[in-house]
């Protein structure tokens, strides 16, 4: 049982999920404008190796420490007040940005937007499941939801690529604002509240445990990518994570009213939902990295040319996520949720089977398979959703979305690294520089510009080896892909229907 103000009209309902799914547009379109716009940050503050390492990471560290404890607490206070609060920390932090002048105030900034970041992305996902009871319904509101994720995805870049040419780096943050007062206004009006009538005794030790745990395991992952397996801060954030998150687990699986609720994980169907989210983060995140950087320093397309290359995948999203719920009724989720997840483990190995030198050909079908292919992410949401009592839709939004910030994370790291070793591995340059030229394809390219005839045969041969470091990670997600589709045919029961509900 859920408590909501009162029965909601047809007409506010979708007008709801209108202002659900545009914050989470935003959102996800915040994470990936900052991919492009920091060049120009570190061009304007001159950020040390660690400042603009903590720029990147802190976003991440602080949204993925406070989803669980969040979630939990709109589930007791209220998911409207959450998602409204979210959104004014969100604007104020957005509005900062004007006052930050050095490296520090960046990096609290993006701290500041995790906070909001995290009262949001859980609270439209649990909001939906309270606004829509009626399983089909809900299956394509969430249908429409996964779509905006995905459009959001594909903007950022094309938004922060255009305002980086016309404006400072600030607007790529300033954008922010008005969107997020439209947002509140639209959210009072519009959106009905809800939140557990019977949440249970707010667990002070297992919040602590949940931030601990979570910051230090997303730092863990972070730095084995940079650093290593030898790193020490990443071997300490590990034992730190596993003592930690154990410890959470078992008290949520002892507790009658959990911070958590964990033992959701025992019902087949939603955890084949869950390893979708993972799997497709991992995979997604390092190939798409990989692939924004291909398009700029290898083929040199400007950020603006390479946000509107990377739409096919969006578009296909597009397309596909609105559709995956009627066909999920026709043909069974079990089919669309392991298909779509197939789908785009084909699309990760047409990369990987393409011929050489890699041109734009096979990259744009390689992004429509796997636009395809998130639309089945659509289905995962609505398998997760519909096998979850609507009083713990709090649970089941922070676990979902923790699955995607862990696959991102771990996307980066371990694909990421992948992707460096083969990279220095086929580089093999011995020349001036050559600690820095392996390093990275940017700073190869950096050495190179001061060689002379020297510079374009290394700049040649950096560029070879990073296409093929991208190629063989793509190689690697196609792989990933299809054992998690395999895993999801046999986790997901046979006949599963989305009319499936809980009240």
């Amino acid at each position: 049982m859920t408590t909501t103000a009162s029965p909601v009209s047809t007409r506010r309902r979708w007008a709801g999920l209108a202002v659900l799914s545009a914050s989470l547009l935003l959102v996800v379109m915040d994470m990936t404008v900052l991919n492009v716009a920091l060049p120009a940050i570190t061009e304007a503050l001159k950020p040390g190796s660690i400042e603009l390492l903590w720029m990147v990471d802190v976003y991440a560290l602080v949204l993925s420490g406070l989803l669980v404890t969040v979630s939990a607490l709109g589930d007791r206070w209220g998911r409207k007040r959450m998602l409204l609060t979210g959104f004014a920390v969100f604007g104020v932090a957005s509005l900062a940005i004007l006052v930050a002048e050095s490296p520090a105030a960046v990096i609290a900034v993006r701290a500041l937007l995790g906070v909001g970041g995290a009262m949001i992305m859980p609270s439209t996902l649990s909001m939906i499941r309270n606004l829509f009871t009626d399983p089909r319904e809900r299956a394509t509101a969430l249908g429409v939801w996964a779509a905006m994720a995905a459009v959001g995805g594909a903007l950022g870049p094309i938004l922060g690529g255009f305002l980086l040419e016309h404006f400072s780096w600030h607007a790529a943050f300033l954008v922010n604002v008005p969107v997020m007062i439209v947002a509140i206004v639209a959210g009072l009006i519009l959106l009905p509240e809800s939140r557990n009538p019977n949440p249970g005794r707010w667990d002070a030790l297992g919040t602590l445990l949940s931030i601990v745990g979570m910051v230090s395991l997303v730092y863990a992952i972070k730095y084995f990518g940079k650093d290593g397996i030898t790193d020490p801060g990443a071997l300490a954030g590990t034992a730190i994570a596993a003592l930690t998150l154990g410890w959470f687990i078992v008290r949520c699986l002892r507790r009658p009213d959990p911070l958590l609720e964990i033992r959701l994980l025992r019902n087949g169907a939603f955890s084949s939902g869950v390893v979708a989210a993972l799997a497709t983060s991992i995979a997604m995140a390092a190939v798409m990295l990989l692939m924004a950087q291909w398009m700029q320093l290898v083929q040199g397309y400007s950020p603006l040319e390479t946000g509107v290359r990377l739409l096919p995948a969006a578009i296909a999203a597009l397309i596909a996520s609105p559709l995956a719920p009627a066909l999920a009724h026709r043909i069974g989720a079990r089919v669309v949720l392991a298909g779509g997840l197939a789908i785009a483990g084909l699309g990760f190995l047409v990369l990987f089977l393409a011929p050489h030198p890699l041109s734009y050909g096979p990259v744009a079908a390689m992004l429509v398979l796997i636009g395809v292919g998130e639309g089945a992410l659509a289905i995962a949401s609505a398998v997760i959703m519909s096998g979850t009592p609507a009083a713990k839709s709090g649970s089941a939004a922070a676990i979902e979305e923790t699955s995607y910030e862990l696959g991102g994370a771990l996307g980066v790291a371990v694909l990421g690294s992948v992707a460096a070793a083969v990279y220095r591995d086929e580089l093999g340059y011995r020349g001036p520089s050559a600690g820095i030229a392996s390093e990275s394809l940017g700073a190869a390219l950096d050495v190179a510009s001061d060689l002379g005839s020297a510079g374009t045969r290394l700049a040649a041969q950096a560029k070879t080896a990073f296409t093929d470091s991208l190629v063989l990670t793509s190689g690697a997600g196609a792989a990933l892909m299809l054992v998690a589709a395999l895993a999801i045919w046999l986790l997901t029961p046979r006949g599963l229907s989305l009319a499936a509900t809980h009240h």
